[in-house]
């Protein structure tokens, strides 16, 4: 049933950078309630927009964010209420393409509530996709907390079960990538590298296809050449992180050759030097920019410029935690690629 159901691609806190995403209708709000809009947009910004790429997929790791008031909404509003309203507001934004359905990570998500966020943006809109951690890790993450041996790590049976099949089924067309994030690990709880490169072989090998896939890794060590190898075989993405827990964007790029993947997903997480909870408190409530990263900056709009000039499609995903304000370091990228691509005339 799954591979007959197509995704198109291109065409409670959480200790690995995730930002806290509630159901689109859980009930807890008159619903009578006036939903939020969009804030006005600023001419620059559509301008921006116009000068960018229908293949190019910009946004942000959830859309529930008081703080982003006057920036992607058009008033104040509670966590709870931009949960069930924001993101069709959200999805007005000429800039705001993507978003990145975290929550998934916790536990796998019903095709209906899918089809609700669907329902919601509109038909050139994509979902980034995480999906439920315990596919990825090697113990058990039951209640937030390290346990023993972890049955489902890398069932691919229960993965088309329970997070490709009703992706596929809600999303439908708005599907994008459907990412599979693995925490930081010890290399010797999987035997070795190898042996997690042949495992995730298996894995990726036994998904159905239809769907674009993605591995992001927060273990320096299972970069290798080996594990390039696996994505080229298995038709998987890699996600480039920019997070203090994996190696740099530039080993990443060198290890793996990003115009040479099916596409190019990068997820801009957390700022060097700061733990997820230092961060949260430093940038919160996420309404602007604090620690600007120049670096990140370039390095991203290179690495897109050159996957957008391959043919490639898109996707960055940014949280609030690498300067301080997702949609703001949204706007300030696509600001550097609109002007990047017209003056050297190759992302249009």
């Amino acid at each position: 049933m799954v591979s007959a159901l197509l995704c198109e691609a291109p065409l409670a806190p959480d200790p690995s950078g995730m930002e806290l995403q509630l159901g689109l209708f859980d009930g807890s709000e008159d619903p009578g309630l006036t939903p939020v809009g969009p804030a006005r947009i600023a001419d620059e910004l559509t301008e921006a927009a116009t000068r960018l790429p229908p293949t190019l997929y910009l946004g942000t790791s959830s859309w529930a964010f008081p703080g982003w008031a006057g920036i992607v909404y058009d008033r104040p509003a509670s966590e709870t209420m931009l949960a069930r309203h924001g993101l069709e507001a959200y999805a007005r934004h000429p800039l705001l393409r993507t978003v990145s359905v975290d929550r998934a990570f916790y536990r796998p998500i019903p095709a209906d509530e899918f089809r609700a966020m669907a329902d919601a943006v509109p038909d050139d809109f994509r979902f980034v996709v995480k999906a439920d951690r315990t596919l990825t890790s090697v113990t058990d993450p039951g209640e937030g907390t390290l346990r023993g041996a972890n049955p489902a790590f890398l069932d691919a049976s229960r993965a088309i079960d329970e997070v490709v099949g009703p992706m596929v089924e809600g999303l439908g067309r708005k599907a994008g990538p459907l990412l599979f994030q693995f925490p930081p690990t010890a290399p010797n709880l999987v035997a070795s590298t190898g042996a997690f490169v042949e495992r995730l072989h298996r894995f990726l090998d036994a998904l159905p296809p239809g769907c674009q896939y993605a591995v992001e890794l927060r273990t320096p060590a299972f970069l290798t050449d080996a594990y390039a190898s696996v994505l080229d075989s298995t038709g998987a993405a890699h996600c480039f992180t920019v997070h203090p827990a994996m190696t740099s964007l530039d080993e990443q790029l060198r290890v793996v050759r990003h115009f040479e993947q099916p596409l190019l997903l990068v997820r801009w997480m957390l700022h060097a030097g700061l733990e997820y909870e230092v961060a949260t408190v430093r940038y919160d409530p996420f309404d602007r920019i604090v620690d600007e990263d120049a670096e990140s900056l370039g390095r991203i709009t290179v690495a897109v410029l050159d996957a957008l000039i391959a043919e490639r499609t898109v996707f960055v995903v940014v949280n609030n935690k690498a300067e301080g304000s997702a949609p703001l370091s949204v706007f300030r990228l696509a600001a550097r690629i609109a002007d990047w691509g017209l003056a050297r005339g190759e992302a249009t």
